[in-house]
């Protein structure tokens, strides 16, 4: 009982940490929210690629009630182009008040994370990945943080942080996917990933002896490392630091928006405040040491707290055990690996799991007459060959990410390029701003419409010296009459 007792007592020695993560995380939401004002719209919007309206409007009709409770949504109640966009800016704007500590955090904290969530599922397939969720349970963690930071709480952080690295890695192995088995996973890694950047065209030119050493430290970082967070405190710090070391190294080398940023952040709680310290003017640390401890937690947070740790264990544990059993799992826990990941809660990660070998590019021409084809053109995704790879964290452009999943031609990733197509089809501004370049705008729809199939690879350096190109081609027909991209 004195154990349970304990969890519940303030950590002394997190004040200043808690209080950095608050700030941290804010900017983090800023930087999402703001990424998803500018294309929301374009994604889900009524002339949007997947229009909401049409999903919530479904759920309705299956589920009845319960629709609302697996797609907690403030959108039920407007779908608007307005609505979506109203969500995004007035995220980034409390998120940015939060950050320069102008507003009550607890409030603020509660509102980001009921905005973030309804906009996860407003975006549907473009908002499922893992740093989303990341930034879910993170900033559902933090809304107990408004207080002095208890043992508890932060022993829930480190249990996301754990989750997040070492089920990463564990996944790797997992797959059976034979080049992180070989060793030969970074030989590929920096030219397949959905969105390089610069740096990821001379990581890819390394020695493959050195990319056979990063892969050994990345299963070491992501395998062995995430024990170490539970350990004393020689062991936390030491974790800690290969961890801001990996996450150095992929923002270096890889466009990953902002989860790299928020894995940062989360290894503040396998620190101390006795390292942070050295890092803040006196007069800010002692302001922050004053305001936590008059803000001790009460018992009604207390409780909350309690019911939210068991709910995450819970949750994680049983989304966990259902990746690794073939058998229907009993309804209780069935429950659980359904419902509270719907809100963010206790969701798997699995970063990479399998890493492509080729890359392929899809590049959409039209045409009034069959004759003369011109192309529509990306704003990020690799095109044209002489055009550096932009980087461009912490944005996430969607539409071009999205497009890297289009070439293995799975029915559940693919399913909403022949909406994007209707939607050039048509010519739909809502859409096509989404562009770097409309061949038609301004002008009727183009009567037919291809998409051309290439395979991409960097240049050697040899390659670029002579001609200036970052991206040497290879035709490989019209999509989708073209072998799928293997894995």
């Amino acid at each position: 009982m004195k154990v349970l007792a304990g969890l519940f007592e303030p950590a002394a020695d997190h004040e200043l940490t808690g209080w950095l993560f608050v700030r941290g995380l804010a900017l983090a939401y800023a930087v999402a929210f703001a990424s998803l004002a500018v294309q929301i719209d374009s994604l889900a919007g009524p002339d949007g690629i997947l229009p909401f309206q049409r999903v919530l409007d479904g759920a309705l009709g299956e589920q009845g009630a319960w629709a609302l409770l697996r797609l907690p949504t403030l959108f039920w109640l407007n779908s608007s182009d307005a609505a979506l966009q109203a969500a995004a800016f007035a995220g980034s704007i409390i998120a940015l008040l939060l950050a320069l500590d102008w507003v009550r955090p607890r409030p603020a904290l509660i509102v980001l994370f009921v905005l973030y969530l309804s906009l996860v599922h407003a975006g549907q397939i473009f908002m499922t990945f893992q740093w989303d969720t990341l930034l879910l349970e993170s900033g559902f963690l933090a809304i107990f943080l408004a207080d002095a930071p208890t043992r508890l709480i932060v022993l829930l952080f480190e249990w996301l942080l754990f989750r997040l690295r070492f089920l990463s890695g564990y996944f790797k192995l997992a797959s059976g996917d034979p080049t992180w088995r070989d060793f030969s996973a970074l030989n590929y890694y920096f030219e397949t990933q959905p969105l390089p950047h610069i740096g990821s065209w001379y990581a890819h030119q390394l020695p493959r002896w050195l990319l056979q050493t990063g892969v050994g430290f990345t299963l070491f970082a992501e395998l062995v490392v995430p024990f170490l967070i539970f350990l004393p405190r020689p062991f936390r710090i030491f974790a800690a630091a290969v961890t801001i070391l990996a996450q150095l190294l992929i923002i270096v080398t890889s466009n990953h928006n902002f989860i790299n940023l928020l894995t940062i952040l989360l290894c503040l709680f396998v620190l101390d405040d006795r390292i942070v310290a050295h890092g803040l003017p006196g007069p800010l640390r002692d302001r922050i040491w004053r305001d936590t401890h008059l803000n001790n937690p009460g018992h009604a947070a207390k409780t909350l707290a309690a019911g939210a740790a068991i709910l995450i264990l819970a949750s994680s544990l049983s989304t966990m055990l259902a990746s690794q059993v073939r058998r229907p799992l009993p309804a209780a826990l069935s429950v659980l690996t359904r419902i509270p990941p719907a809100f963010g809660i206790g969701s798997l990660f699995h970063l990479f799991p399998t890493m492509q070998t080729e890359r392929q590019e899809l590049r959409i021409v039209g045409s009034y007459d069959g004759q003369t084809w011109e192309p529509y053109l990306f704003r990020y995704k690799p095109d044209a060959l002489n055009k550096a790879p932009q980087f461009i964290v912490p944005h996430q452009p969607r539409l071009d990410w999205m497009m890297w999943f289009v070439p293995p031609q799975w029915p559940d990733t693919g399913f909403w390029f022949e909406p994007f197509l209707q939607a050039l089809r048509q010519n739909r501004a809502a859409v096509t701003r989404l562009l770097a370049r409309n061949p038609f705008e301004g002008r009727a729809p183009p009567n037919m419409l291809r998409v051309l199939a290439y395979r991409y690879r960097f240049t050697t350096p040899q390659e670029r010296a002579r001609a200036g190109n970052w991206w040497a081609a290879e035709y490989l027909g019209e999509y989708p009459d073209v072998p799928p991209r293997r894995p």
